[in-house]
């Protein structure tokens, strides 16, 4: 495909997302289609859509519209392209500009490309951090690889991972953080990855574990485990007796083959009946994402005032249901992949007016400026 088509391409993609599709979906049911395509072809045009998401605000401000042919033109005029030498018409190529491609220059929350609704409440919680953040959620995400530390030292994985063309460089958030700096889509046919010596996990993720006591011997309850990333994480961290649980037990399907490549044990339940007693449980509760948007675009767009306020109130049951579940002297973890106060320190802060008794020995915040994405941690305990 000539870099022509892969505009038009793009805006057809585009346009199926902004009518309501799945991003996934949209990319899927298109290579499906245009089986002419190759695979650079099909990551370029992946790249263009995530981008225009990305950039939604920003870029419909620049080209014109928010449609297809809007978020597109709107790109290449942020790279600084002429757009009349891209839409020319011919061949492939996307129609001749008209009038209604003149577009603006954004300012404010519109060249950051933050909600309007969304931009109090995130300057409250980042503080004079809000610009940079935003900024930087408009750009592609690192690739972070977990060093499985049951199976392969820091420098051996990145030693294997060489030897198959993938470069790294140590990541300063978590021992285990590997930044991927080149070619990032053969890891998950390299041998280093399918041989469970590396996982992909973001790096703030992988601090998020290092910030939990794990130790020898503790009955752990990984209690919203979805795909079971940090479940892998924890058994790689300590020799813990470890239980996967999700509200919805398909999300934990591939935990099973994912734990036998890595080397560990864990257990997975798709019951409510899952003990009580135990040493440590992490809640790593379903939030907003803010704090990933550029792994998760759409979710930035997608997010409503009623559905923040639907998070909150599953993330203070979700909180007050696993303390039933923890030993006297264990600890209850909570984390977010949110920047808002309202799904972090104020949750934090409402558990402990609901629970007296308990106290917060440690509560942690990771930025995207740290250049992982938006994370947040507290702990809790009972007081003796």
């Amino acid at each position: 495909m000539t870099p022509q088509a892969r505009l038009s391409a793009a805006i057809e993609v585009l346009d199926r997302i902004l009518a309501g599709a799945s991003a996934e979906q949209a990319l899927t049911n298109w290579g499906r289609a245009s089986r002419f395509a190759g695979s650079g072809d099909r990551a370029a045009l992946r790249d263009l859509v995530f981008d225009a998401l990305r950039c939604k605000r920003s870029y419909a401000a620049l080209g014109g519209a928010l449609s297809g042919r809007g978020l597109v033109l709107g790109g290449l005029r942020d790279r600084g392209f002429d757009p009349a030498e891209w839409f020319t018409g011919e061949g492939h190529a996307p129609s001749v500009l008209c009038d209604a491609d003149t577009g603006f220059t954004p300012a404010g929350n519109v060249a950051l490309d933050c909600p309007e609704w969304l931009a109090e409440p995130l300057q409250a919680a980042l503080g004079a951090d809000f610009a940079a953040v935003m900024q930087a959620l408009r750009r592609r995400a690192p690739v972070f690889l977990r060093v499985n530390l049951a199976k392969a030292s820091v420098a051996q994985a990145m030693s294997a991972l060489a030897a198959e063309g993938i470069a790294c460089q140590l990541n300063q958030l978590a021992k285990t953080a590997l930044e991927v700096t080149d070619n990032a889509r053969k890891i998950q046919n390299s041998q280093a990855y399918l041989g469970g010596l590396v996982e992909l996990q973001d790096a703030a993720s992988q601090a998020v574990i290092e910030a939990l006591p794990l130790a020898d011997g503790q009955r752990v309850l990984d209690y919203c485990s979805g795909g079971g990333g940090k479940a892998l994480a924890m058994a790689a961290q300590a020799q813990v007796k470890l239980v996967a649980h999700d509200a919805d037990p398909r999300r934990m399907r591939d935990i099973p083959a994912r734990a036998a490549r890595a080397g560990v044990s864990i257990a997975v339940t798709e019951t409510q009946d899952i003990g009580k007693g135990y040493d440590l449980i992490l809640t790593d509760v379903p939030c907003s994402g803010s704090g990933s948007w550029r792994r998760d675009p759409q979710g930035k767009w997608a997010l409503t005032e009623a559905r923040l306020t639907a998070l909150c109130q599953i993330q203070a049951d979700i909180l007050d249901r696993a303390a039933g579940l923890l030993g006297p002297t264990g600890t209850l973890a909570y984390a977010t992949c949110s920047m808002l106060g309202a799904e972090n320190e104020h949750q934090i802060a409402a558990f402990l007016e609901r629970h007296r008794g308990w106290s917060n020995p440690l509560q942690r915040r990771f930025s995207p400026l740290q250049g992982a994405d938006g994370f947040f941690v507290a702990l809790l305990t009972r007081e003796a």
